[in-house]
């Protein structure tokens, strides 16, 4: 038991790590505004949640916003990308960890996939409108836009097209970690018997 804590801590630390530094390897992408950036560091988290559960997703997602502020910075001095990016990670890999727990296949991975995405970008989308955006606003001292184009226009598909890319990503990846994947997640579950 005790060996099985230390095991999952290490392995939190871990992919909390890869995706810290996938946060790095991030890129705009065209017709979308600049601040705006695709990277793939929800993938080790979302990892994190079907193998050893929610918790473990959300910490991925926690530690990694952590270790990016303190390592970059925030351009308003207060952290509001980063809560931003948890957000947005919490909104799209506990959708998929409940789905894919339900059904345990690969048609349950990808309706979970589907309903992530959707969920990551109507709930961006609202959390943009009443936090996100007038926080950046009041900070950063921006002069008056239309929110709602923002949205609409910008972080509406912006989320779905990053839910895409993600979701042909962990595809791809569960294909080739399908059995890996399995056996953690069995060995995880014994853990909490």
């Amino acid at each position: 038991m005790k060996k099985m804590k230390v095991r999952s801590f290490v392995t939190i630390a871990m992919l909390s790590s890869i995706s810290f530094i996938l946060m790095f390897l991030n890129f705009p992408l065209p017709y979308f505004p600049v601040f705006l950036e695709i990277d793939f560091s929800d993938v080790p988290a979302l990892l994190a949640a079907i193998t050893m559960g929610p918790v473990a997703g959300i910490l991925v997602e926690l530690i990694k916003n952590i270790l990016n502020w303190l390592f970059i910075g925030a351009p308003t001095g207060v952290p509001v990308g980063h809560m931003a990016n948890f957000a947005t990670g919490i909104l799209f890999i506990l959708p998929v960890y409940y789905i894919y727990k339900k059904s345990n296949s690969l048609r349950g991975l990808i309706f979970g996939l589907v309903a992530g995405t959707f969920t990551m970008a109507i709930g961006m989308s609202i959390l943009n409108y009443v936090a996100f955006l007038p926080m950046y606003t009041y900070f950063l001292g921006m002069g008056n836009f239309d929110v709602k184009e923002t949205i609409v226009l910008g972080i509406l598909p912006f989320n779905i097209v990053k839910g895409i890319l993600l979701m042909v990503l962990v595809l791809m990846l569960f294909r080739t970690m399908r059995t890996w994947i399995e056996n953690q997640r069995a060995q995880y579950l014994l853990q909490k018997q």
